[in-house]
């Protein structure tokens, strides 16, 4: 697999990533002295340089006399390092966002993107990612979904027919039981980060809550005490207690020893990503497109529609100590221009916020995809804050030890979601 950082809503340990700078050496705005600056955690990758080049181009266009300087950061320390710039109140002027609780728990340091952005909001999805009560902090770059992938060889070798998964969750067990007769396991897992619990909710949740739990969750009003809410993690227990995930999942790297797992055939299915790793276009390169899966989240609770769960990836916002709000916003808008995203999917794979790119050279994998996007609805771990995600992860590794309770889970968890 392609090293790639994580360029999605979840917050995990990414790759350390070669930098373009660092922090020590690009502290300060200097927008006024017709210079900005920008942090990310990707510009020094080599798949990102087409993407730069055409954001680069446009931005010129509006600002030719304006330099660019990109200042890749390590993920691992991505977070750290900003809050230590917001903190002290200067720091890059454009800096890189996953969505979610990441910059929802920044924007006190951001400026308002809505009067600059009216014109892409047609254009890009994604927006709900990174808005917060009712204003726009970041212009969306990629969409970031959750769907389950799955080895349609595996399933010929276990006698299954691959052009139909199962569509219900005793079903899938029971196929599940087959694959590990033909010596698969059922899941790639990966959660020594505690990140795969994340993935477990948003996947299975459209068919475990219903379409009322589900929208009351995204919109802030979770009963943690919901039978339903607390079978998804007694689901996500299941799989461990008998047995269908991958060995020592508690001491695996989902990025990317998890997916390793998959691609090499040693399991059947893996919650991964839609963009950027993990997804579509590296498990292709191991599987071929033939044989790439994807598939809907077998039905838990009856009545229950299958959903894609998605929401705006990454995404550009503009610091509140910046001397040009409007400069610094172009910038950012001119890292989500229609050529510059069509760079960003030709090159990283990446599912683009500019949903009218033409992906029907990637393959079916990616189509599927790509087409169930205007049914799909907001991802459940990205509505939470960061501290609630981080709490979960390690109470789902301690689900998986069998040294805590699903009761003690969501008790724990509705405090931590209350407290805000």
């Amino acid at each position: 697999m392609r090293q790639r950082a994580m360029w999605s809503a979840v917050l995990v340990v990414g790759l350390a990533l070669a930098g373009c700078g660092s922090a020590s050496d690009s502290g300060k705005s200097t927008s006024s002295d017709g210079k900005l600056v920008v942090w990310d955690w990707k510009s020094g990758e080599p798949f990102a340089k087409s993407y730069l080049d055409k954001a680069k181009a446009d931005f010129k266009k509006k600002h030719a006399d304006v330099e660019v300087e990109f200042v890749a950061q390590p993920f691992d320390q991505y977070y750290t390092l900003l809050g230590a710039a917001i903190q002290s109140g200067k720091g890059p002027d454009v800096m890189l966002f996953n969505g979610g609780g990441q910059i929802r728990d920044r924007v006190d340091a951001l400026v308002p993107l809505d009067e600059y952005v009216a014109e892409d909001k047609q254009r890009l999805a994604g927006w709900e990612a990174f808005t917060k009560d009712g204003k726009i902090y970041g212009a969306p770059v990629t969409l970031q979904g959750y769907p389950i992938y799955y080895n349609k060889a595996i399933y010929q070798k276990a006698n299954l027919d691959p052009a139909s998964p199962a569509t219900t969750w005793d079903k899938f067990v029971a196929d599940c039981a087959a694959i590990a007769k033909a010596g698969s396991k059922c899941f790639a897992l990966g959660n020594k980060e505690g990140v795969g619990i994340q993935f477990w909710i948003s996947s299975m949740g459209s068919t475990t809550l219903t379409a009322q739990e589900y929208d009351a969750w995204i919109a802030g009003k979770r009963d943690w005490n919901s039978a339903n809410v607390k079978r998804l993690f007694q689901l996500w227990k299941e799989t461990g207690d008998k047995k269908m995930n991958s060995d020592g999942a508690n001491s695996t790297a989902m990025f990317n020893d998890s997916f390793a797992l998959f691609q090499s055939g040693k399991a059947a299915h893996v919650m991964g990503l839609m963009s950027d790793v993990g997804h579509w276009q590296d498990f292709n390169e191991f599987l071929t497109p033939e044989k790439l899966g994807v598939m809907k989240a077998p039905i838990v609770t009856a009545g229950t529609t299958p959903t894609l769960p998605y929401d705006g990836g990454i995404g550009y916002a503009v610091a509140k100590w910046t001397k040009d709000p409007k400069m610094a916003a172009d910038l950012a808008r001119s890292l989500s221009s229609a050529d510059a995203l069509k760079a960003f999917y030709a090159d990283a794979g990446a599912i683009a916020a500019d949903t009218t790119i033409d992906v029907s050279a990637g393959g079916p994998a990616v189509s599927t995809i790509v087409g169930e996007l205007k049914s799909g609805k907001p991802a459940l771990h990205v509505a939470l804050s960061s501290k609630t995600i981080d709490l979960m992860g390690r109470l789902s590794q301690q689900l998986l030890s069998g040294s805590i309770t699903v009761d003690e889970v969501v008790k724990q968890l509705a405090a931590s979601d209350q407290a805000g």
